[in-house]
């Protein structure tokens, strides 16, 4: 099948596949490397509202230098919620905050971890 009438059926499915021109390079950032796609050919397919890109092209791989790893920012336990698991579990405040930190602020997590009263 000609890829003319190949487009045109897929049209008639409410698919449409158009080819991005100029794109010099792709670029997909990991935690601790880069794939880069040199001289890449891409093709945006778009069915019913969704993009899906297919990607072809010369693939090599990089090191991600210079970048400290991302942290994730402190977490803010509110006083309201350290009153709650203490209600809930006889527990002294700190504990309460301690498991609250460990639960990542899971109110249910820290108070099953702290038992229930």
């Amino acid at each position: 099948m000609s890829p003319k009438k190949m487009k045109g059926m897929l049209k008639g499915m409410g698919i449409d596949i158009n080819e991005l021109e100029g794109v010099q390079e792709v670029i997909i950032r990991l935690p601790d490397k880069e794939i880069v796609i040199q001289h890449p050919s891409v093709a945006v397919m778009d069915a019913h509202g969704v993009r899906s890109y297919q990607i072809s092209g010369e693939v090599g791989e990089r090191e991600i230098s210079g970048q400290e790893p991302q942290q994730e920012p402190p977490l803010n336990i509110p006083d309201s919620d350290v009153e709650l698991v203490v209600l809930q579990t006889g527990a002294e405040p700190g504990a309460a905050r301690a498991a609250l930190l460990d639960a990542k602020g899971d109110l249910a997590a820290a108070i099953i971890k702290l038992g229930m009263k």
